[in-house]
């Protein structure tokens, strides 16, 4: 058991004043003249984004997320004519594969999010919406049963043959986090993607990533970085508050990840090298990747109780094994990960993680962090406080006096414990 034990932590140690007027509410016209407030051993350093290859350390590998951001937000109208809002969480039917699922035609169900349901009693709501070919198309929604504060909607569609991927891009909406209250728009559609995004999956953007232009990319490529990508899609859990006063009665959401045994043998490559993680997700899916490889080393207790063959990381996995995986380092989780698929036959890893990163977490894979500045009392902020140990709050202090911008659309920083 590490020293520290975050399920003993009360969420209150860790928050600040976060003055409206800081969110930034849209994003700046560059997207590399962000600010980057740079944490190096404790040292404060204020720069701009484009500045990021400078300061950078030297033969750092840079690994991006490159989910893509879908339209999972649906305006539906009742018969009456009033409108309900739909927000697209997570494939149940008849795929519970993402990939998949916005492929499938015709119908599918999904748990969402209901905005203004209380009015919507029962029967069918619809959706009239244009495809890109220019087609009249038809969406009716169904709610079958709900669950933990979310529904159960039923979609059909026509024509019948368009996949929901389709749907979803000809009439959905950008689902922008809760604290930017304003109707999305063309800008948003290109600038809260990252512009390597990729895998369509995610309901809220990898926010670090955002920052990154094409051309700071190919001169981090002549500056000799190697960068890699992983795919988590980043759920509305992003932005759920912590209600417990203390971390062991918060749920942490759980996400899926897709890795691929290239980019295992990438890092197996690098080495001892400085690996920095692009987002918190991006961080949260690396260190996924060595207890994935614990946990076929070490069985956790009771796994023969419970069999299965899904590969998840759980809550508190990492305090719960921290003894067992004391011997246990990053190259040796890895190659047994990378063994697991080769003995599968598969070169693409699948898996979910409900990883919590919160102070008395020890990393065991990256050596640093690009990120964005969080909210108060949120999952984001442990993490942050678990890299910088007590240093964080001097970091945010600094942001908040010198006029960083906060949030999804605000400025940056690059985070070198």
């Amino acid at each position: 058991m590490t020293a520290i034990d975050p399920r003993q932590l009360s969420i209150h140690d860790f928050t600040y004043a976060l003055p409206p007027e800081r969110i930034a509410p849209e994003p700046l016209p560059d997207r590399a003249a962000s600010r980057l407030l740079v944490s190096r051993h404790g040292q404060l350093a204020d720069k701009h984004f484009r500045d990021l290859p400078g300061e950078l350390p030297p033969g750092a590998l840079l690994i991006f997320n490159d989910t893509r951001v879908v339209r999972a937000r649906l305006l539906v109208r009742r018969p009456t004519g009033g409108q309900v809002e739909l927000f697209c969480l997570e494939p149940v039917a008849p795929h519970r594969s993402l990939e998949l699922a916005l492929q499938q035609t015709g119908h599918c169900t999904w748990r969402c999010l209901v905005g203004n349901g209380r009015r919507w009693k029962a029967g069918p709501v619809t959706l009239e919406f244009t495809t890109s070919e220019g087609q009249t198309a038809t969406l009716t929604a169904e709610r079958q049963a709900q669950e933990a504060g979310t529904a159960f909607i039923h979609f059909r569609w026509a024509p019948a043959g368009l996949p929901f991927a389709e749907v979803l891009r000809a009439a959905g909406h950008l689902p922008l986090p809760p604290y930017i209250d304003r109707p999305d728009t063309a800008t948003d559609a290109l600038r809260y993607q990252t512009v390597y995004a990729a895998a369509e999956g995610a309901v809220a953007a990898p926010t670090a990533g955002l920052h990154f232009t094409p051309e700071l990319l190919a001169e981090l490529a002549e500056r000799g970085f190697a960068t890699g990508h992983v795919t988590l899609h980043v759920g509305a859990g992003t932005f759920q508050p912590v209600k417990a006063d203390h971390m062991a009665e918060h749920p942490m959401h759980t996400e899926p990840i897709i890795v691929t045994a290239a980019l295992l043998r990438q890092l197996l490559a690098h080495g001892p090298r400085p690996l920095v993680a692009v987002g918190t997700t991006s961080l949260r899916t690396l260190e996924t990747l060595y207890w994935l490889g614990v946990g076929l080393l070490v069985p956790r207790p009771n796994a023969a109780e419970h069999p299965t063959t899904e590969l998840l990381v759980t809550q508190w996995q990492p305090y719960e094994q921290a003894e067992a995986a004391a011997q246990i380092d990053a190259a040796q989780a890895l190659t047994t990960l990378l063994r697991h698929l080769e003995a599968a036959g598969t070169d693409t890893l699948e898996a979910r993680t409900q990883l919590l990163i919160a102070p008395g977490y020890r990393f065991r894979v990256i050596n640093g962090l690009i990120t964005n500045f969080h909210q108060p009392e949120s999952t984001l902020l442990l993490l942050v406080a678990a890299l910088l140990g007590p240093g964080w709050r001097a970091a945010y202090d600094h942001a908040l006096a010198y006029g960083y911008r906060f949030l999804s659309y605000g400025d940056s920083s690059l985070l070198l414990p």
